[in-house]
């Protein structure tokens, strides 16, 4: 933090947010780029954040001179303005000079990914001094609509790839080679497994490596140390089993060997976190190095336990939710995100539910296994089984990767390179048909996903790093790269951008047309007509949606009633358990609410036990109204086909162009907003299900968890029991009228914000006349230009 930072916030009466521009690292040529997120990260308080956006949008318009004739911009033009207008844009500098896009010669030779940023580059800036321009005039409803639709315009584009496997399997350090930085990610060590999240990421504010670490708050690992003593003096006497071990190992971690004489009231102490004063304040720790293997070194300790560092007194992983590294100027990251995952959650609730929604917001998952028993290991099927749902159904999931790691171990190999690479081929070929066979044989998992969202990769990255016997392509690393950089394509973000942009631009030069006002009737009644035409076939075909979930739910809740109680009885009545442990297990499971997460195999889940016949009489109709795919989209792909069909509009009138070309944007642009919000919804329609059932389970969790004495396992089953025969008439009918609502809320949604949203564009564009706005011409021809240059591309 420099004192340019400093001076600022003081200057500003925001003295009070010193320290965490400055442990952001926010230097001065960071600060004047901070925008929207970044600020309301920095500053979560809504009063000094108006006022910091505020002061900063001013110094940003007092300092625009400053800006270099080489930063890569195109500036517009101020032609036709008045004489009032001019005066006011003097103190703009160069945005009162259009220029000529300094690399227009260099476009031809560079690739189409950096024309496009080049593109975008000179496109928002043109945006920007317009919003600047239009900020200036007097304000008026076009000028207010115009302002905030600039506003609007975003090209954020963030892609999440989970990385699941069990320790040792060799994901840290796929990681470190795919993003080529091979001293990242700590690797190597059996016994560090931790629950923590680890996400990489680009750091494209600066050249350093960072950690951002977020902790759980004071009072979670306070119901956590009481619930670990729980368990310890449950099993004091008896055999010190998976969890005994994982309670011993989270507390011996952050506090040594004191723990064993103490009181969890007294583990509270701050005398124990010291060295973390962020995890009392609530605030989030952030590291900073000039190398990844500092960088590494200095956050091992919040992620796992490593028995080599002898330094390390603490271990503080077990309060610690997620770790967020940045890695400087990586363009696999740039607009993508991996997250290395625990693969069944968590027990505190707050890392589970973050858990959740990272995978339940993942396009892409790895799931990383060694080779040599890639198609028999059960625990990464087992992974892949239990989030299945989540990422399908109940997410956004399209590409599912097995990547098979250590590809270039094999036994009684040859000596001689040919050889042994021709036997590696084979035995990964034979690898990749097994992994396959095995998937298609997995119908739970397959209904969620299309039948070629599945790969399987042979990787060395042993070999890609220190190449011995294989080639780089031979690992199959580059593949993965090249996967990932396709992810990191902008173009239809990009595309979608400029469009909008020549809209805006069309729709004010249409304003000052001096158009006869018949024209512009006649078109908003044939537009009017055809709004109502397009509603009615949305209409229609979502209550065909609605019929089709309602029958399939029907059935799935006869189902439910006549068959929950033999889907309970392998959680309740286990084979091949005896009740002296199992009452354990089920102590467990009536603790969390239902659920019972083992540190490693799938976990014990009531829940989702009484939901799935709910669950699967939907989950065909589910994937077929809400695809993960963009080949159709939802609804059988109604939205998509929705149209104004303003080319022919234009056709009959020719002068009327530029108001049709921002209407036919518009369309575009409200189609995109409500694909991202169909996403985000339809995610919470599928959970209902099991969060509805849930919900109605917790009185007899709470009922079966205060037994105690020598008839406690059977008082639990019997009370769990006599609870679902009670309510099995009432539950599972109200799951499905939960989740009918949803999906009525959402069709609701959708059509109000269709007619809302065009009928407003419809008004703006032919019903508004009389108010001045500035000239764009140049602006709009140079936006029309970068536009057909991307147009073909698609």
């Amino acid at each position: 933090m420099d004192d340019f930072v400093c001076n600022k916030l003081t200057e500003w009466g925001l003295t009070d947010w010193i320290v965490k521009f400055k442990d952001q690292g926010i230097d001065k040529e960071s600060f004047e780029c901070l925008e929207g997120q970044e600020i309301n990260d920095l500053i979560p308080i809504v009063g000094p954040r108006a006022k910091f956006k505020k002061r900063l949008k001013a110094l940003k318009r007092q300092q625009r001179h400053e800006e270099t004739a080489d930063s890569a911009q195109v500036l517009p033009s101020t032609s036709d303005i008045g004489d009032k207008g001019k005066r006011k844009l003097d103190h703009l500098g160069e945005c009162s000079n259009i220029q000529s896009p300094p690399r227009k010669q260099q476009r031809a030779s560079i690739s189409r990914p950096h024309k496009e940023q080049i593109i975008l580059s000179d496109v928002k800036t043109i945006m920007k001094c317009t919003y600047e321009r239009l900020h200036l005039e007097d304000e008026t409803k076009l000028n207010a609509f115009l302002k905030s639709t600039i506003s609007d315009l975003d090209t954020d584009k963030r892609e999440l790839v989970g990385v699941f496997g069990k320790t040792g399997a060799g994901k840290s350090f796929l990681i470190n080679a795919i993003i080529e930085e091979k001293d990242l990610l700590p690797s190597g060590s059996i016994s560090a497994c931790t629950t923590v999240m680890i996400k990489v990421e680009a750091n494209m504010l600066n050249l350093k490596y960072e950690a951002e670490i977020e902790f759980i708050t004071k009072e979670e690992w306070k119901d956590e140390l009481w619930y670990l003593y729980h368990i310890l003096g449950d099993k004091a006497d008896e055999e010190r089993d998976e969890d005994y071990c994982d309670t011993v190992e989270k507390l011996s971690a952050v506090y040594g060997e004191e723990w064993k004489n103490k009181s969890p009231e007294n583990l509270m102490d701050i005398k124990y976190f010291r060295e973390i004063p962020e995890f009392l304040c609530y605030r989030r720790k952030i590291l900073t190095c000039e190398s990844a293997k500092e960088l590494s070194a200095k956050f091992v300790k919040y992620t796992r336990s490593d028995s080599k560092e002898a330094e390390v007194r603490r271990w503080y992983w077990p309060l610690v939710k997620c770790v967020t590294v940045r890695v400087p100027c990586n363009s696999l990251l740039q607009h993508v995100t991996l997250v290395d995952l625990p693969g069944n959650g968590d027990r505190n609730k707050s890392r589970d539910t973050m858990w959740k929604g990272i995978v339940g917001n993942c396009s892409t998952v790895w799931i990383v296994t060694e080779i040599n028993r890639a198609a028999a290991e059960r625990e990464p099927w087992e992974i892949l089984e239990s989030a299945s749902s989540l990422m399908g159904n109940g997410g956004e999931c399209q590409h599912i990767h097995f990547i098979c790691t250590k590809s270039d171990l094999i036994e009684d190999s040859d000596d001689d390179p040919a050889t042994a690479r021709a036997l590696l081929f084979k035995r990964n070929m034979k690898a990749k048909e097994e992994v396959s066979k095995q998937f298609n044989n997995l119908n739970r998992i397959k209904k969620h996903f299309s039948d070629d969202c599945f790969r399987v990769f042979t990787v060395s990255s042993k070999e890609f790093l220190k190449p011995k016997r294989l080639n780089p392509d031979d690992t199959e690393i580059p593949k993965l790269q090249e996967f990932l950089q396709n992810l990191n394509d902008c173009h239809s973000e990009t595309l979608n951008y400029v469009s909008r942009a020549h809209g805006i631009l069309s729709l004010i030069q249409g304003a000052r047309s001096t158009e006869v006002p018949g024209n512009k009737k006649d078109a908003s009644t044939d537009l009017e007509e055809k709004i109502r035409q397009e509603l009615k076939k949305v209409r229609e075909s979502m209550e065909e949606t609605y019929s089709a979930f309602e029958k399939c739910l029907n059935e799935g809740v006869d189902k439910s009633k006549t068959s929950c109680d033999a889907n309970m009885k392998p959680i309740l009545h286990p084979i091949r358990k005896s009740g002296r442990g199992y009452h354990k297990i089920l102590t467990c499971v009536v603790e969390n609410g239902g659920v019972y997460k083992r540190k490693k195999g799938k976990p014990l889940n009531l829940n989702l036990t009484l939901s799935s016949c709910l669950t699967e009489s939907i989950d065909e109709e589910f994937r077929k109204t809400f695809p993960n795919e963009g080949k159709c989209g939802p609804f059988n792909g109604v939205i998509s086909m929705f149209s104004l069909n303003t080319e022919k509009l234009i056709e009959k009138y020719k002068h009327l162009e530029l108001q049709l070309t921002f209407l036919q944007t518009e369309e575009e642009k409200i189609k995109t907003k409500l694909n991202k919000i169909i996403r985000d919804r339809k995610k919470k329609i599928y959970t209902s299900l099991i969060e509805t059932i849930e919900e109605t389970m917790q009185e007899c969790y709470k009922k079966a968890v205060e037994f105690r004495g020598p008839d406690k396992l059977k008082n639990m089953r019997d009370t769990i029991e006599l609870h679902v025969h009670d309510l099995k008439n009432v539950m599972f009918e109200k799951a499905k009228d939960v989740m009918l609502n949803h999906l009525m809320k959402l069709m609701e949604k959708i059509l109000e914000t269709l007619e809302k949203t065009l009928n407003q564009a419809l008004e703006i564009s032919l019903k508004t006349d009389g108010y001045p706005v500035p000239v764009f011409s140049k602006e709009l021809e140079l936006v029309k230009q970068y536009y057909k240059e991307l147009k073909p591309d698609e």
